[in-house]
């Protein structure tokens, strides 16, 4: 076969490659959305959901979240399905036997993986978020309807040296019991303490009125006291800064992420980690389609016996691997002490090199 033929066969294969994919996706999506109407359509009659709110607001954003959750999983089904058909047929020994290598034929399978994967970080980033908050609303409104309004015990740094504590916050009134907020020099010296009763946010004048407030300050040994029954405080906080729920990473795009994370790191909260995890997925992830793609090529471009069975017992085996290998990671960075960024690599490398080994040994 002259050089000029070559891109026929890279059509050939990239055109099987994308629609078993597509096809393999809209078979798993459909199932999926039947379970799922099934599991919550009491939640829908009972909450007197509008069907386009179900079809557009929910069921819509719901389907980016799939692809990125699976997708991999997808691409994996999808090129053991119609290599295994193409190594089954023969087609496979015709294209090698033709004088294109097994190098060369892998073209249009990179090719492929690559559109999936700029197509996951493209929706990962910026597309998921927006859903997500579609789908929180939708949840809100007809499926969880009842709301985390109060949260307890909350500590964070507002800006550097400037430490808040309250017992207590009610989201519904902008309400903090028993909040104190400590500031401290550089040398890492109290200079300022307020303790405050009872603190309630004031939206028209942005100020917070504090009531029973008690106000120290200390000047190396001098210190002075004050009570206030009522007083207006100027403070570096918003209400939002207390609302745990209005800070739901999922729904922000990745450069809002990266100055939550930036954010949250100077308040030293302990969602940092979380929010890093949840970036480098957003990043990183999309190397599982490729990686993914090559381990099916490798594993059911040879011709077998037992036919695509075979491919797809191993295959699957080895896709739910990764998958564990994936989250065990993520749960290892969450609670102990895995840097985030090696936890979404180190499945990524590992089963790339596995993917590399599978090449090499696959049949020439």
């Amino acid at each position: 076969m002259t050089k000029r033929n070559y891109p026929l066969i890279d059509r050939y294969i990239l055109g099987k490659y994308l629609k078993t994919f597509l096809m393999w996706l809209v078979i798993i999506i459909v199932i999926v959305i039947t379970f799922d109407v099934s599991e919550k359509l009491d939640d829908f009659i009972r909450n007197n959901a509008p069907l386009n709110e179900i079809i557009f607001k929910y069921y819509l954003n719901f389907i980016p979240n799939f692809f990125n959750l699976y997708g991999p999983l997808f691409v994996f089904i999808s090129t053991l399905f119609f290599t295994s058909k193409m190594a089954g047929n023969t087609e496979i020994i015709a294209i090698l036997g033709s004088g294109i290598s097994y190098r060369r034929m892998l073209r249009p399978y990179l090719h492929g993986s690559l559109i999936l994967a700029l197509l996951i970080l493209i929706v990962g980033n910026f597309v998921i978020p927006m859903s997500n908050v579609h789908l929180k609303e939708f949840e809100a409104k007809y499926i969880k309807t009842k709301k985390h309004n109060y949260y307890s015990n909350l500590h964070f740094q507002t800006s550097k040296g400037v430490q808040v504590y309250t017992f207590s916050y009610d989201v519904n009134g902008n309400t903090a019991q028993l909040f104190t907020q400590d500031t401290y020099d550089s040398d890492n010296n109290l200079t300022d303490r307020k303790y405050v009763s009872k603190l309630v946010y004031d939206s028209l004048a942005d100020e917070w009125n504090a009531i029973g407030l008690r106000h120290r300050t200390f000047d190396g040994d001098k210190e002075t006291f004050n009570i206030a029954n009522k007083e207006r405080l100027k403070l570096n906080l918003k209400p939002e800064d207390f609302n745990q729920a209005a800070k739901q990473i999922a729904t922000m795009n990745s450069p809002e992420l990266y100055r939550h994370i930036q954010h949250e790191r100077m308040r030293g909260s302990g969602t940092v980690i979380t929010a890093k995890l949840e970036l480098y997925q957003r990043l990183l992830n999309p190397l599982a389609f490729i990686i993914m793609t090559f381990i099916g090529v490798a594993i059911s471009s040879r011709k077998s016996r037992g036919g695509i069975g075979v491919h797809l017992a191993i295959g699957i085996s080895l896709a739910f691997a990764f998958i564990v290998f994936m989250k065990v990671c993520s749960v290892f960075s969450i609670n102990g002490n895995l840097n985030p960024l090696l936890a979404v690599l180190l499945p990524q490398v590992t089963f790339g090199i596995a993917a590399a080994i599978l090449i090499k040994k696959a049949p020439k």
